[in-house]
């Protein structure tokens, strides 16, 4: 069964050089933001955040720290994409609000962030932990993001290929709340790409009955 989104899925690719003289609209990379914005999250704490840089000379800088890769600086949209640390936090205060959003008894409430600090104890323990943690769900917003690009006929590459710390100090981050997790630039293909390569449906998929 084909439809639209499998097309979209055969689009994606990761591309190496952007046309430079092609740039996504506002309207177009809003589309885009909004399919990370609502991704899921664990606990539905939401804890990322994605810079989206489109300034010439910020990019120029922080292609060295990125492994002098070409789709820093010719991509459209450049959007470095943030794992939370601070806001997971129970004393931040950040998860008894994201509980409140829905409308439930005190009690409730209580029982939920009872279980959000127990189930997550040992996670919350240090900041290195929870980066762990939050980096890991940033994937499910960066996979939407880039379906959602391809739907539209936009290209992008996942990049983890970057020096953190430097990219952080650039972007002068105060880490002790964010964290860099992926550098995702967006923009459309210079090249004609080749012929997507995958594994068979049978090698990577198994049915427990």
């Amino acid at each position: 069964m084909t439809n639209d989104f499998t097309q979209a899925m055969d689009f994606r690719h990761a591309c190496k050089a952007f046309d430079t003289t092609k740039k996504i609209t506002d309207e177009e990379m809003h589309y885009i933001l909004e399919a990370g914005r609502k991704s899921p999250s664990s606990f539905g704490m939401e804890a990322w955040k994605f810079l989206v840089i489109t300034n010439e000379a910020l990019k120029a800088k922080l292609r060295p720290a990125c492994w002098d890769q070409e789709q820093i600086t010719s991509s459209s949209h450049l959007v470095v994409v943030l794992a939370g640390i601070e806001n997971v936090k129970v004393d931040s205060g950040i998860p008894k609000k994201r509980f409140s959003r829905r409308d439930m008894p005190q009690e409730n409430l209580d029982f939920y962030l009872g279980l959000y600090a127990g189930h997550l104890q040992a996670t919350l323990s240090s900041d290195e932990s929870i980066y762990a943690w939050t980096a890991k769900q940033t994937y499910i917003a960066a996979g939407n993001m880039m379906t959602a690009a391809a739907f539209i006929g936009i290209d992008s590459c996942p990049i983890e290929g970057f020096e953190k710390e430097k990219v952080e100090e650039i972007l002068d981050l105060d880490t002790s709340k964010y964290q860099v997790a992926m550098v995702l630039p967006f923009g459309y293909r210079l090249n004609e790409q080749p012929e997507q390569l995958r594994l068979s449906f049978d090698e990577v998929i198994e049915f427990i009955k």
